[in-house]
């Protein structure tokens, strides 16, 4: 056997191995964030989370050695899950042909009312009152608030030149579906809550229609 042949043999264990953990490592973490979501924060626990993952708690705690390791990992993951989604959703043909106000909207509605929201949104809950918890939380969500808006301004090129405009656009959508999200965790959606959509659409067009420096 050659000299490469042999090498080739030893790395193709090594390498298995890496993507094993891996999806070993995802697989916790995403049976975290469904526990955040059905449990609550302070009930999850390290156990609850190694049976929702199908896991032994002492194979679970190979890959990350408490909770807090987790969560972090979690954090990180949801973040980029939020933002892959929402370019995804952004770029996907809208309800209504070329009414991009339409279907910005009707977007980070449906990303908002996505289980990884409510994630997200039970762990920033639970860090008002968890300084551990905080740390992890609130550096991540400020890169996450950085690249959102980013991702933003790439997707709606129709803004360029409405800097202001499109600030309170975006603050608007964002703080109004998302307090409607927040709220619809404790009653069911209404053909009111469907008005109040419309109704954003109808202030984000007028933003849009004014001119650079208006």
């Amino acid at each position: 056997m050659s000299t490469e042949s042999a090498d080739l043999q030893a790395q193709e264990p090594a390498g298995w191995q890496a993507q094993k953990s891996a999806a070993t490592r995802n697989l916790i973490v995403e049976a975290a964030i469904k526990c955040f979501v059905e449990l609550g924060y302070a009930q999850t626990t390290t156990t609850a989370i190694a049976e929702k993952a199908g896991l032994s708690r002492g194979a679970m705690l190979h890959h990350f050695p408490s909770k807090i390791d987790i969560v972090r990992a979690a954090v990180e993951y949801l973040h980029g899950k939020r933002l892959k989604a929402f370019r995804k959703a952004i770029q996907r043909p809208g309800p209504v042909q070329g009414d991009r106000v339409r279907q910005a909207v009707e977007a980070y509605w449906a990303h908002v009312r996505h289980p990884m929201f409510v994630a997200f949104f039970e762990l920033s809950v639970a860090a008002r009152t968890d300084k551990e918890l905080a740390a992890i939380l609130l550096p991540a969500q400020e890169a996450f608030e950085r690249e959102w808006y980013k991702t933003a301004r790439e997707v709606f090129p129709e803004w360029e030149g409405r800097d202001d405009a499109f600030d309170v656009a975006l603050d608007l959508s964002r703080y109004v579906m998302e307090g409607m999200a927040v709220s619809f965790l404790t009653h069911k959606e209404t053909e009111r809550d469907k008005k109040l959509l419309r109704y954003l659409e109808e202030k984000l067009r007028e933003l849009l229609s004014k001119s650079p420096g208006a």
